[in-house]
């Protein structure tokens, strides 16, 4: 499927190539208002997305793209109503992601009428295309369509988790989930009719139900979800250890983490979901605020790596054994003790520090917790090389990803940590295509608009294996929409928030 414009514009081709190690001699470092490039969903009226965003990539007189930054605001951004009616926007400035190309980001509390009117300025120079204009109603219907085209790029995981699931027994999945899994975890049981959202819980840990909702909720304010029953795992465990040659077979427990052991339907994890939904709200870190917050240029960066995190698994304390004896290559640290208390006395309790200032660092450590380390998405979005433990536990995106391409392997035991610090200083030109390579194809896979075309995806699958039709169980209640009308969306459903 080719791509457009909006998603992956010709002069992306040109900003990989300018990418490789070469310098920017004999460059002009004028900035070019026409030839700079503007593409995004977020100047598409029909994509509706808790924060709206785009990119500007920095073109210079001759052509060419800007590889490092040409200062850090030479293009401010406009955003207006273009009816009468006050509209709130927030909208900070575009941010500087230091390889030539700025990303904007902003977030409406409030309709328009009539449409948007989106104008790109360096200096007083229009951008591109600018002034855009994004005319109409932001419809669901028109969104669904939207995320439904970037089915290929989403695809593969989602083909693999259902590839043993060729129908989905709901009447079997009634009968055995509530039995095997009920009582010692954290399952909560929904069903979707026509659009709307009903569960009951399972089990003594659904506390994590906040996040399940607060996404399907969101889902349902841009999709039209098709009528669906399933059982939703919020805990950090995946949990269908059956595999798909015994009998019975596996049943479909949808899981915010999948493993090389069992057979859950991965979703993305609740944490980027909720950063995705809180962005330029409630959280710090985000899929879109990492991106201007990389820390130096990789020239500047501390030479050394490191790690910071909670003792959720024993490898960790192993880490900063290793720190203590090579504390020129590797500084590590516990930031809090909750399963091995006793270890404390003995390594010491680091001090926490702002995740952004990981990225002054040139390595970063990736060990597991409980499971995956749900930071990794936000470590692959820095400009850091990050050593990677092998694991069996995966997120949705992993499968995309490839050692020693995106990232550097370690063994589970972190034998060979080490060693690989060595070697990235060693070779450090290909150490930063590794990192420069794994932020890149980050940027692509975890976008905010790519989560919600997973999460619609794998629901349109699931439905399409229903035996049966999906029914309000006994013990359900409807899940609300949030009542803050300080924005929403008039084009088929009245009074619903059309920002999240």
């Amino acid at each position: 499927m080719a791509h457009r414009r909006w998603e992956l514009p010709p002069g992306i081709a040109l900003l990989m190539l300018a990418l490789l190690p070469g310098g920017e001699g004999g460059r002009s470092n004028e900035i070019s208002p026409e030839k700079t490039l503007v593409w995004g969903v977020g100047l598409r009226s029909e994509v509706v997305l808790p924060v709206r965003y785009f990119y500007i990539q920095a073109v210079n007189t001759a052509g060419e793209n800007f590889t490092v930054s040409p200062g850090k605001k030479p293009f401010t951004v406009k955003i207006s109503s273009l009816s009468s009616e006050h509209l709130r926007v927030h909208a900070p400035a575009p941010l500087d992601r230091n390889d030539g190309s700025y990303l904007m980001r902003y977030r409406l509390y409030g309709s328009t009428e009539e449409g948007l009117k989106i104008e790109i300025l360096y200096g007083e120079k229009h951008v591109a295309q600018s002034p855009y204009i994004l005319k109409g109603n932001h419809c669901y219907i028109k969104a669904q369509i939207i995320l439904i085209s970037e089915r290929p790029i989403v695809q593969q995981q989602i083909s693999r988790d259902f590839s043993v699931f060729p129908r989905v027994d709901l009447k079997q999945m009634l009968r055995e989930v509530p039995v095997r899994f009920g009582p010692r975890t954290g399952i909560i049981h929904y069903t979707i009719l026509n659009n709307k959202i009903y569960r009951r819980t399972l089990g003594k840990y659904t506390d994590f139900k906040m996040f399940s909702d607060e996404m399907l909720l969101s889902l349902t304010r841009k999709v039209h979800l098709p009528d669906i029953e399933f059982y939703l795992n919020v805990g950090d465990w995946p949990v269908e250890s059956r595999q798909f040659n015994e009998t019975p077979g596996p049943v479909p427990i949808l899981s915010w983490c999948g493993s090389a052991a069992t057979r859950d339907i991965v979703l993305p994890t609740y944490d980027v979901s909720h950063s995705t939904l809180e962005t330029l709200r409630g959280v710090s870190n985000d899929l879109l605020s990492i991106q201007g917050n990389t820390g130096p240029a990789w020239g500047s960066k501390t030479d050394k790596a490191f790690f910071r995190g909670r003792d959720s698994r024993e490898d960790r304390l192993r880490l900063v054994n290793i720190s203590k004896e090579h504390p020129e290559l590797l500084d590590a640290g516990i930031t809090g003790y909750f399963f091995f208390r006793e270890k404390e006395k003995e390594l010491g309790k680091a001090s926490v520090i702002g995740f952004f200032d990981f990225f002054k660092y040139k390595y970063q450590v990736n060990v597991d917790g409980t499971v995956a380390a749900y930071r990794f998405p936000y470590l692959m979005l820095g400009n850091s090389l990050i050593l990677k433990q092998e694991s069996s536990y995966y997120e949705h995106f992993y499968i995309h990803l490839k050692a020693g391409k995106h990232y550097v392997a370690l063994r589970e035991d972190l034998s060979d940590l080490i060693e690989k610090i060595k070697w990235a200083k060693q070779n450090d030109a290909k150490a930063q295509t590794i990192a420069r390579d794994g932020q890149v194809s980050a940027r692509e896979l975890l976008q905010p608009s790519r989560l919600y075309c997973y999460y619609s995806l794998v629901f349109q699958t699931y439905a399409e294996r229903q035996t049966s039709k999906p029914e309000i169980r006994q013990g359900m209640e409807l899940v609300q929409q949030p009542t803050d009308y300080s924005s929403f969306c008039s084009c088929h459903r009245k009074n619903e928030r059309d920002e999240l």
